[in-house]
């Protein structure tokens, strides 16, 4: 590939394939409306940590090679994890093409960003053979702005 978008990493940051792990993530979403009516939440995306630029590993060298430390109980994130399909984007903002191109949601509605009232649910399941890790539900609900 292109070495300025797919730089050769520093000696530290070397590691063998696969870098991440196969961790399956779902992104849903429920808008006011859907809610109101009932309707079940819609999924957004699907993607994979396997699609991960920088493995945990790396990214953790890369917090501490400068000398920031690292105690237990620290949260590392590793931001937008996002694949090569549309169906895989892992953000609104590449889903609609940055509010150009909008989304048809089940309910009737369209979608550009999110808007108050829309709750989005993020979801993560490793599976290896029949063993099974949850990563559990993150959700939240967009909230209007209050007034200073």
């Amino acid at each position: 590939g292109d070495a300025a978008a797919n730089p050769e990493p520093l000696p530290y940051h070397r590691q063998g394939e696969p870098r991440a792990r196969d961790v399956p993530r779902g992104v849903r979403r429920v808008t006011a409306a859907m809610r109101d009516a009932g309707a079940p939440a819609e999924t957004v995306a699907r993607s994979n940590a396997k699609n991960l630029y920088w493995s945990p590993e790396q990214q953790l060298a890369h917090h501490t090679v400068g000398g920031c430390n690292l105690r237990p109980g620290d949260l590392l994130a590793s931001g937008t994890i996002s694949g090569d399909d549309p169906d895989s984007y892992g953000s609104f903002l590449e889903i609609t093409w940055r509010g150009t191109k909008p989304v048809a949601l089940p309910s009737g509605e369209e979608r550009r960003f999110l808007e108050d009232g829309d709750r989005v649910v993020i979801e993560g399941v490793a599976r290896s053979g029949d063993r099974v890790v949850s990563f559990g539900t993150v959700e939240g609900m967009v909230a209007p702005a209050r007034a200073c």
